[in-house]
């Protein structure tokens, strides 16, 4: 029996492989079907794949390793599969005669038995593909791409200055910050930047360009990163902020590389992107664009430097070149007109591009001057201006913080092109129109609309004017193309032609033109005249009248009836205009009145009537005789109140003294400049503390012997013939702490220009010491004065004076006609602040107090009037050079 056992398992086992065999040989015809279908369904899925892949591949990205590698494999599988079934079917030929029997057993089960492997095989298959829910990704990139960029025109010494830092390293350098107003080429130079970056290949890793714009957020910066860097999307989907910015962090930490931020309006935080800690040293820098000077201030770049736009001859080749030269030279008369659209774009290269283009093609002399007289008179109109220019610069004042500066902004278009805006009258307007009425103080309002500019200049929407540098008052200036495109956006992107209407050197505004104003909100006349009218004007929505300058000697009749709603008027330098329509004593919503230059003699009573009036300006109006009588005082809202002249007096004694304690019965008055003449009026000025406390610009003409005691708030002095004048006290009330290393006192803070003016009796200006904020000082035909500052002397002020501070604010200095001036000071002073100096005909005058901190030591070349001075100086004053040659040399 245990013989037969192991018998029975091995024929047993016999069985079952004869069995299985024989299976596999039985259903080859089928299971060669069930490939051939598996195989097929394969196929299809192969080329869903493949075409999926080739549409990643035409979006410039690169298929998966595993996806590839599939691809290939389903490749040779169909060709093992074809073998096989070719094969299958062979073998099934191959039955013996009149049976269903292969004649070879073994090769058929051999083929049975490799069919149903590869089934297997290809169901694995058919299971991977099915799994691909991604099947490329992005291409690596290269360490600079190359930016498509037009030649660039004017930039190479600004891109020369970036250049050497980026391949010299700087020194502590790490960051640079262009800025400057839209369209100005920034952009450009960063592309320029990037480009050059990919041809010389200096030691960076990578060059990173993110452009910002608005929201700079920190999510659209680290996506930008996420395929530069190409983070694998395992370490970048479903992580949070912070999580992303650790896995940038720990790649570029090991990186050098460059950052370019192109058009960033706001402080971007570079940690909570990843970038590590900025290092000149081991090659981490950023180079930034941006319109505000603020934001490089904010991403605290270590260079900021403001991108200009071009100079004349740049900025013509740039225009030139987008006209083309075969437009330029078509006609004899093109090139001049050429010159003239030039002129029109100021320098601005995204203008001189939009135009240029605009005129490229144009051969014809008429058609030029069409487009020209379109391009001053309607520039909005002109081809690409609104696309392409304008809605681009507006960018710079959608970001502007509150529509209270957006309106300051716009109100600067109201000025003729070129002109020098004055600081002081545009604050004065901006109150009068309620743009400051969060501060029921003057002073206050000034200070915040000097802010206001700060930010505008930031902004690089608003440009320095010329200021002479002798004189206290700032000037500012619209580009301009900013200007005509703060007018397109002042008559609402061009939808409301009228609303703003702006009239400069215009011969005539006839009738009809008028009669069309009755929608507009602000209206500014300079240099032209109105024709008569045949009806009174109707202004329901005017605001805002100026009319500066024109070539008027009246307004026609009852031209001022219709204005309810007006709040400024501005008739000042009306040099024609001989009388005051009396219907402007109707204007009760009046709340600022200017007539400074006027030739009238004579101001309506009826101007009682403006209760509401705060800022009343009457300067250099040489021909008033007086005011009405209480008119002032009847001025119930007046806050301001303005009356000087530079020579002579508006009107002498009596008047001056009743014009005085008319204002002092005035609750609000807070800012006052007059021209007093007499001793009188002096006095009642000195008895007011309301006064004193009110007085900003004092001048004075008059006989006094001495000064006792300034306007507590004074900023400016002037004192002209006072012949009897000898000294100018200062008297020290109880509760005013002096500081004994800074002196100071309560009544001359805030003094910051003071000119005199023949006081042949005056022997010094010691008090100035007390005048810590004095910027501008000029001393002229004073035949008595012997020191400006007597230091000697000084005790005469109750005080000890620390002589370091005295002028260390002090910008323009000025002395005249001194025969007798031995001495500014008897010390060396630092004069940090002295940009502006001139001497003439001071023959006593041998020394200058200068030390090697002087303001002007540091800016030689930069002095107005440098060579005009030391023409000027007469043979004896030539021993001054001796002691200016190591600070000043004439140009």
């Amino acid at each position: 029996m245990d013989c037969v056992s192991p018998i029975l398992d091995v024929a047993t086992r016999l069985w079952d492989c004869t069995a299985k065999r024989a299976v596999y040989i039985r259903h080859l015809p089928q299971n060669l079907n069930s490939l051939r279908t598996e195989m097929e369904e394969l196929k299809n899925l192969y080329e869903d794949v493949k075409e999926r892949v080739e549409c990643e591949e035409n979006r410039q990205k690169k298929r998966l390793r595993v996806v590839d590698g599939w691809l290939r494999g389903v490749e040779a599988m169909e060709k093992e599969v074809q073998e096989i079934l070719a094969k299958g079917d062979e073998e099934i030929q191959k039955k013996c005669l009149g049976t269903c029997c292969p004649k070879n057993c073994g090769a058929s089960y051999k083929l049975g038995k490799m069919v149903l492997e590869k089934m297997d095989a290809v169901t694995v298959k058919k299971r991977e593909g099915s799994n691909f829910s991604v099947v490329a990704e992005p291409l690596p990139s290269p360490p600079v791409i190359e930016r498509q960029l037009d030649k660039t025109v004017g930039q190479d010494l600004l891109f020369g200055k970036v250049w050497k830092w980026l391949q010299d390293g700087g020194e502590q350098v790490s960051s640079i910050g262009l800025y400057g107003m839209g369209g100005v080429g920034k952009t450009t130079l960063l592309t320029r930047i990037n480009n050059e970056l990919l041809k010389t290949r200096l030691e960076f890793d990578a060059v990173i360009w993110v452009t910002v714009s608005r929201p700079a957020t920190v999510e659209n910066v680290q996506r930008v990163l996420f395929n530069k860097l190409e983070i694998p999307r395992d370490k970048w989907e479903s992580r949070s902020e912070d999580e992303r910015a650790e896995e940038i962090f720990n790649i570029l930490k090991t990186k050098k590389f460059v950052l370019l931020l192109d058009d960033i309006w706001e402080r971007l935080d570079l940690s909570k992107v990843g970038i590590p800690p900025l290092n000149h040293q081991d090659k981490l820098k950023m180079v930034l664009t941006t319109r505000s000077r603020d934001v490089c201030q904010d991403m605290e770049v270590t260079e900021s430097i403001e991108v200009n736009c071009l100079p004349w001859e740049d900025a013509f080749a740039l225009f030139q070149t987008k006209v083309g030269a075969d437009t330029i030279n078509s006609h004899p008369g093109i090139r001049d007109l050429a010159q003239m659209v030039a002129e029109q774009c100021g320098g601005l290269p995204l203008s001189l591009i939009t135009i240029g283009r605009a005129m490229a093609g144009k051969k014809n002399y008429t058609e030029w001057k069409e487009q020209i007289q379109m391009l001053r008179n309607y520039p909005a109109k002109f081809p690409g201006m609104e696309n392409c220019l304008f809605s681009r610069l507006a960018f710079s004042y959608d970001s502007l913080p509150d529509e209270a500066i957006k309106s300051c902004f716009l109100y600067c278009s109201l000025f003729p092109e070129d002109y020098e805006i004055s600081h002081r009258n545009l604050i004065q307007l901006w109150i009068g129109e309620g743009f400051l009425d969060e501060y029921d103080n003057i002073q206050k309002a000034r200070n915040q609309g000097e802010e206001v500019i700060k930010s505008l200049q930031l902004a690089c929407l608003l440009e320095n004017g010329r200021s002479p540098l002798d004189e206290k008052d700032k000037y500012l200036k619209m580009h301009d193309v900013i200007r005509d495109m703060a007018l397109w956006l002042a008559r609402e992107n061009g939808g409301k032609k009228n609303k703003f209407v702006v009239k400069d050197r215009v011969e005539s505004i006839r009738a009809q033109e008028v009669e069309k104003w009755k929608e507009t909100q602000r209206i500014s006349l300079w240099d032209t005249d109105i024709e008569e009218l045949r009806e009174p004007p109707y202004f329901p929505n005017m605001e805002t009248f100026l009319a500066s300058s024109v070539l008027i000697k009246s307004f026609p009749n009852r031209f001022f009836t219709y204005m309810p709603i007006i709040r400024v008027l501005d008739l000042s330098n009306n040099f024609e205009l001989m009388e005051l329509p009396v219907e402007i004593g109707d204007l009760v919503t009046l709340q600022y009145l200017d007539l400074s230059g006027l030739v009238i003699k004579h101001l309506p009573v009826e101007l009682k009537n403006l209760k509401k009036l705060r800022c009343l300006i009457l300067n250099y109006m040489y021909f008033l005789e007086s005011l009405p009588s209480q008119m002032v005082s009847s001025l119930s809202s007046l806050q301001l109140f303005s009356m000087y002249s530079t020579e002579g007096s508006v009107f002498r004694g009596d008047d001056e003294r009743r014009l005085l304690e008319e204002l002092e019965q005035l609750e609000h008055i807070d800012d006052i400049s007059i021209h007093l003449t007499s001793v009188s009026s002096i006095q009642t000025l000195f008895n007011s503390q309301r006064l004193q406390r009110s007085t900003r610009w004092l001048q004075l003409v008059c006989e006094c012997m001495n000064l006792v005691q300034l306007p507590l708030y004074i900023e400016m002095l002037h004192i002209a013939n006072c012949f009897e004048l000898q000294d100018v006290k200062i008297s020290f009330q109880k509760e005013v702490v002096v500081y004994s290393k800074f002196p100071r006192h309560q009544c001359l803070n805030n003094l910051c220009d003071v000119k005199i003016f023949r006081c042949h009796k005056l022997l010094n200006l010691t008090w100035l010491i007390c005048a810590p904020s004095l910027q501008f000082l000029w001393v002229e035909s004073c035949e008595s004065m012997e020191k400006v500052i007597d230091d000697e002397r000084s005790e005469v002020l109750e005080i000890e004076a620390d002589h370091l501070s005295v002028f260390w604010r002090l910008t323009s200095l000025t002395l005249r006609s001194l025969p007798r001036l031995r001495s500014i000071y008897g010390r060396t002073l630092p004069f940090p602040s002295l940009n502006y100096i001139r001497v003439l005909q001071c023959s006593s005058l041998k020394k200058l107090p200068f030390d090697s901190n002087t303001g002007i030591s540091k800016k030689l070349g930069q002095i107005h009037g440098q060579k005009e001075w030391w023409d000027d100086l007469d043979w004896e004053d030539q021993t001054i050079m001796h002691n200016l040659t190591p600070y000043f040399q004439p140009t």
